[in-house]
């Protein structure tokens, strides 16, 4: 997948997965969120389960790579300690 797809893709991936999860990142972020998803859910999808890819803009690799988002979103925020979903603690 050419470099402008990974970017429109993980835009996209990294802006759905902010607001399955809830959290408040910026524009960079979300990006390299979805990004990092689309190479994990990519991963995931084609090793572990045999299916799909991350191979174009198209609604698969955009759920593939939107999933693999909320993993990563979901992994930060667990290592990040818990309560950094754009929710001040006090």
């Amino acid at each position: 997948m050419g470099f402008i797809a990974w970017i429109i893709v993980g835009a996209i991936a990294g802006f759905l997965a902010n607001m399955v999860m809830g959290s408040r990142e910026g524009l960079l972020m979300m990006v390299v969120l979805g990004i990092v998803g689309g190479l994990v859910g990519g991963f995931i999808a084609t090793s572990v389960f045999k299916i799909g890819s991350v191979n174009g803009i198209n609604i698969e690799s955009i759920v593939i790579a939107t999933l693999g988002a909320i993993l990563v979103v979901f992994v930060v925020n667990a290592l990040r300690g818990g309560n950094r979903l754009g929710r001040s603690a006090s």
